[in-house]
């Protein structure tokens, strides 16, 4: 599923959450990755594109060497 906005992929997530069928991994995963998604959110208020795991992963860890900006 293609998710256009912060705000649906949230959604998405949440209601994904909510079905009782879903396997144990499948649910960590959920809930790690909406966690990371309301933090993106609370962090770039403005933003409302989805964000990447790239984005999801330099929003945590600012000074990880492959989320650093170099000029050049």
């Amino acid at each position: 599923m293609s998710k256009e906005t912060i705000d649906s992929h949230i959604q998405h997530d949440i209601d994904e959450l909510d079905n009782p069928n879903i396997n144990s991994q499948r649910r960590r995963h959920l809930e790690i990755e909406l966690d990371q998604l309301m933090r993106y959110k609370d962090t770039h208020p403005n933003e409302d594109k989805d964000p990447t795991g790239l984005d999801l992963y330099c929003n945590d860890n600012p000074n990880a060497p492959e989320c650093r900006i170099h000029d050049i």
